[in-house]
């Protein structure tokens, strides 16, 4: 049977209003997602495990339910895709790692929980750079995601599955989440929204180390709508997240418009640290230029912000030596050469170095604060190099210069996460080579709501805006990779198969893994 292939393009606010008014089923919103997930997922191999039979008893129900009249959650009926860093009880949940590779947990963790408690379906899972190291998802238990732009081409990560399959219109929900940019690295090269919320707006489950604010889940979408719903059924206190706090989850639902007139604007092509391609320097000073007319004031910014790289190197590696560590002393060959490289930095390091860095966030947030003085939001870009070959592991150079290892090049993302302040990527219009571009979104300290609201307003502007408005890709013009996307996978787990025995005392047993 083929169904309306339009269905799969409106947004996920659309699709819950037109099923609670009937006049869309979630079955048939169901098989219409299969079916985009079955054409195009080949050419960019976002879906991994998937759960079509449970899916579809689970859209029977819920269809039942609109039909009695129940009470509908949020995202009742609404298809989901969950990144393979959660726990989703009976699926097949590999970290992207062999080490996981037979992994189903008997329990989802807090986030799906919360997500199915709103009424998503989940429907399948998303893919990862391994253990979520890097920004390049790939691995050698499922492959590589290609970008839907040019699938020879990295999607990003370490959400690089859930925004890929954003783009492509597979699943209407799709979760991220984010350390050093893994939300917002990924929306930027496939022309989706991510938002980074300030720590404990989303409680995540998952982290060994409880208490760092460094390592957050949170919202992507194709619309800031749909990033708002989701961040509206998720948000909230949860004693398995110790940062997280009382507040109202439905402020996230609609932020009120924010009047772009009435706000000062500054703007960093490096946030005086990161190094950042010559292109991409072109390309943001064409898009500020484009825009600075929306705003009371636009204005260049410099920073101060001390030793920012060796903070991130410091406080990221604890969270990998928290969550790797058994793996490592039992056998560091089964570890990849990022995770790798991350536990043996931190494990160099003495309790000087931990003293140092958080010591140093705090400087940090210090310094940053002191822009918000001057300024009501800062835009950035995301990211400071375009989509280069999945092939590559990471940007190893940028104008020639060397990075110092394989995540410096995520500068633009992380400095901003060491501040903890709430950071979206938005859409804006293309690069020089016509791939997506992302405008990297600050707010003031714990201002979500408004920082949402700032996105919308400027969506909204953009898509008025020639340069400016949300690029989509070319579904049908999509040819396959070339070498093939899964080429680098030995022995994958069938993507159909949710079967099998969890094993004991990985991530889902209690273990921790990071995004990038």
């Amino acid at each position: 049977m083929t169904f309306d292939s339009r269905l799969v393009e409106l947004s996920a606010p659309e699709l819950r209003q037109r099923i609670g008014t009937r006049e869309i089923s979630p079955v048939e919103l169901l098989e219409a997602c299969i079916q985009r997930i079955e054409a195009v997922n080949p050419l960019v191999n976002a879906i991994t495990a998937t759960c079509y039979d449970r899916a579809r008893a689970e859209a029977r129900a819920a269809e039942q339910a609109v039909l009695r009249g129940d009470a509908l959650g949020l995202l009742h009926g609404l298809p989901l895709g969950v990144k393979d860093l959660e726990a989703t009880a009976g699926l097949l949940t590999t970290y992207g790692s062999q080490i996981y590779r037979e992994n189903i947990p008997a329990e989802d963790n807090v986030l799906v929980a919360r997500l199915r408690a709103a009424g998503a379906i989940v429907t399948g899972k998303t893919n990862i750079p391994e253990m979520g190291a890097g920004a390049n998802s790939r691995n050698t238990v499922w492959g590589a995601t290609g970008n839907p732009f040019d699938p020879n081409l990295n999607a990003g990560g370490s959400s690089g599955g859930s925004a890929a399959a954003l783009a492509c219109d597979m699943l209407p929900v799709c979760t991220g989440s984010d350390t050093g940019g893994s939300l917002r690295i990924p929306a930027a090269l496939c022309g989706v929204v991510g938002f980074r919320p300030s720590p404990g707006v989303v409680p995540s489950s998952r982290k060994l180390l409880g208490w760092t604010p460094i390592s957050v889940v949170g919202p992507m979408g194709r619309t800031m709508d749909e990033t708002c719903l989701q961040l509206a059924a998720t948000a909230g206190m949860s004693a398995g997240d110790p940062l997280s706090y009382p507040l109202d989850a439905m402020a996230f639902l609609d932020p009120p418009p924010v009047d772009l007139a009435g706000l000062r604007v500054g703007y960093t092509e490096d946030f005086g640290a990161c190094a950042v391609d010559d292109g991409i320097r072109r390309v943001f000073r064409q898009k500020v230029a484009a825009m600075r007319h929306l705003f009371k004031s636009c204005d260049a910014i410099r920073f101060d912000l001390g030793d920012v790289h060796r903070c991130f190197d410091v406080l990221r590696a604890e969270a990998f030596v928290a969550g790797t560590r058994e793996a490592y002393e039992r056998d560091p060959a089964s570890l990849g050469p990022n995770t790798r490289a991350n536990y043996e930095m931190g494990a160099a390091m003495s309790l000087i170095d931990s003293a140092w860095g958080q010591a140093e966030q705090t400087r940090i947030l210090a310094r940053f604060q002191q822009a918000f003085e001057a300024f009501d939001v800062i835009l950035a870009p995301t990211t400071p190099v375009p989509p280069f070959p999945w092939t590559q592991l990471f940007a190893s150079h940028i104008n020639g210069e060397p990075q110092a290892n394989y995540y410096r090049w995520l500068g633009l993302t992380y400095v901003t996460t060491l501040t903890t302040h709430p950071a979206l990527s938005l859409p804006c219009g293309r690069d020089e080579a016509g791939m997506p571009f992302g405008l990297q979104v600050v707010g003031p300290f714990r201002g979500d709501v408004r920082t949402l609201g700032v996105g919308r307003s400027l969506e909204q502007a953009f898509a008025g805006i020639a340069g400016l408005e949300r690029p989509r890709p070319d579904l049908a013009a999509l040819v396959p990779a070339a070498p093939a996307l899964t080429s680098i996978v030995t022995q994958a787990p069938d993507a159909n198969d949710a079967r099998g025995v969890a094993r004991a005392g990985g991530p889902a047993a209690g273990g921790s893994v990071s995004a990038v």
